[in-house]
């Protein structure tokens, strides 16, 4: 087992006090912050044990943004027990069928299965955004696009116009701010391997949720680009064309939904890229900048929409064509 995936040493102590005193603790997952995944296998039974260390992560977004989604009729896991002070949470176990792995044996499933995951999202979208959550504004937008240069410029060794950059989207993020389409709860990390299949096809589309708890209060748009254009698997340009008319013939859209769609795909897609380098140069996670060949794809396709115009003419006098792509570092580079 690897060093850093022994559980956490107030894990048995905890289990214990939920009625789980004994289970076996094996490790599941870690992701790209600080949480870490168990299962707990007691007699007959299972469970996951998220274990969300303070200070460096809070499990309280995630509880009361589940709380939420499971009182609203959506699956999201079953928090069975608690403990804050230690960050360590149970939660019901959705068993190991993730759609990305699905989909990769089995790809002629991806209209059927993107179908349910585009019918749960405007399921979700019917209804106002959950009071727990912030706004996704203006200020969290711009933070977020300026990963790119905070990151992967100095990387690539570019030295660019970090205003100019901001002030483009400034031009362009009011398409989607100000778009005519009810504010809803955005998941933000609503994707493939973010998502299980469930037996009981009764329940939330057969679709169980994972990792939402930055959800924040936003434009319906972001998660179907969180969706369909995935950052770690490649969804075929025609599954993501019929997604979206899908959802235009279920949802409430507007005639600015494909300009704001294209946006924050390129928003959220400079993002990625500005975190995978982050997560490489800071964090020691050298394997996520094999994903940024498919994010500037992703990114130049989005550029493309003529809403875009201000920002693509910013990468065009910025970022030459040579540095879009593979990005050749090490883990430790200044």
């Amino acid at each position: 087992m690897a060093t850093e995936m022994i559980p956490p040493a107030g894990a048995p102590a905890f289990l214990a006090a939920a009625g789980w005193g004994g289970a076996r603790i094996l490790p599941l997952a870690g992701d790209a912050s600080f949480r870490r995944y168990f299962r707990v296998i007691g007699e007959g039974r299972r469970a996951v044990l998220m274990d969300a260390p303070p200070p460096h992560e809070d499990p309280r977004p995630f509880i009361a943004v589940g709380e939420w989604l499971c009182g609203h009729g959506f699956a999201a896991p079953e928090i069975l027990a608690r403990d804050l002070a230690q960050g360590l949470v149970l939660l019901e176990d959705f068993g190991d069928e993730r759609v990305r792995e699905r989909l990769d044996d089995a790809p002629e499933e991806e209209l059927d299965i993107y179908g349910r995951a585009v019918s749960l999202l405007a399921d979700l979208h019917c209804l106002p955004a959950a009071d727990c959550l912030p706004p996704y504004d203006r200020a969290v937008y711009q933070r977020e696009a300026a990963l790119l240069t905070e990151w992967f410029c100095p990387a690539a060794g570019l030295a660019v116009d970090e205003a100019g950059y901001a002030a483009a989207w400034d031009a362009v993020l009011p398409i989607a701010e100000q778009d005519a389409v009810p504010v809803v709860t955005v998941l933000r990390d609503y994707h493939a391997e973010n998502i299980m299949l469930l037996p009981d096809l009764r329940r939330s589309r057969g679709l169980g949720l994972l990792d939402f708890q930055d959800a924040l209060a936003g434009h319906p748009a972001y998660d179907l680009v969180s969706l369909l254009q995935d950052a770690r698997r490649d969804v075929p340009p025609a599954i993501e064309a019929a997604m979206l008319a899908h959802y235009e013939a279920i949802a409430p859209t507007s005639r600015d939904f494909r300009a704001a769609y294209a946006v924050l795909g390129a928003q959220r897609n400079a993002k990625i890229i500005g975190i995978f380098t982050r997560l490489c140069r800071r964090d020691g996670k050298p394997r996520y900048l094999d994903f940024l060949p498919r994010m500037w794809g992703l990114l130049e396709r989005d550029l493309a929409h003529p809403a875009l115009e201000p920002v693509a003419a910013w990468f065009a006098a910025n970022v030459p064509g040579a540095a879009r792509g593979a990005l050749r570092i090490g883990a430790g580079a200044a």
